[in-house]
């Protein structure tokens, strides 16, 4: 006799990738969870929210960035989906994830859920988000989204 197949819990959750401009380039917010995990601001999406609402409710009890802090990116939104197991129980998990820019630097984390935050220039981001490729993909799109495009030649050729 085979053992009762286990249904497969879906977890939707939703939150930002925040970054701030300096002279170096875009910064980007990474949250320091334990051991080696760090990841962005998200939680959960409650009954009747939307992704968005979401979004700024747990990137303000994250982070304490309030909505007047933030400036949402328009046209950017990206999906992390992958499976895990909780307590024995596989779970497909679906994150939301929006772009959203700062001017405020500070950050007071939720000591509950986090122990520590940074500010990363790109290549650091990615090399700490490294061990989490569904993290990564992100990432690597918010700041493909940011870098500036150049502008198309036409083939035109400059004069001589």
């Amino acid at each position: 006799m085979n053992p009762p197949e286990k249904r497969v819990k879906q977890e939707i959750t939703a939150g930002f990738i925040v970054y701030r401009r300096t002279e170096d380039g875009p910064k980007f917010l990474i949250l320091y969870h334990r051991g080696s995990y760090w990841n962005f601001p998200k939680g959960k999406i409650e009954s009747e929210e939307k992704s968005v609402a979401a979004a700024f409710r747990e990137t303000r009890e994250e982070t304490g960035l309030l909505p007047r802090d933030l400036r949402l990116i328009r046209n950017f939104k990206v999906y992390e989906r992958f499976m895990f197991r909780r307590e024995g129980q596989p779970v497909f998990k679906i994150v939301i994830l929006y772009l959203a820019e700062t001017k405020n630097p500070r950050i007071i984390i939720s000591s509950r859920e986090h122990q520590g935050y940074g500010w990363f220039l790109y290549r650091d981001a990615k090399q700490i988000l490294g061990k989490y490729r569904d993290s990564v993909r992100p990432l690597e799109k918010a700041y493909e989204f940011l870098r500036p495009k150049s502008p198309r030649s036409h083939g035109a050729h400059p004069a001589r």
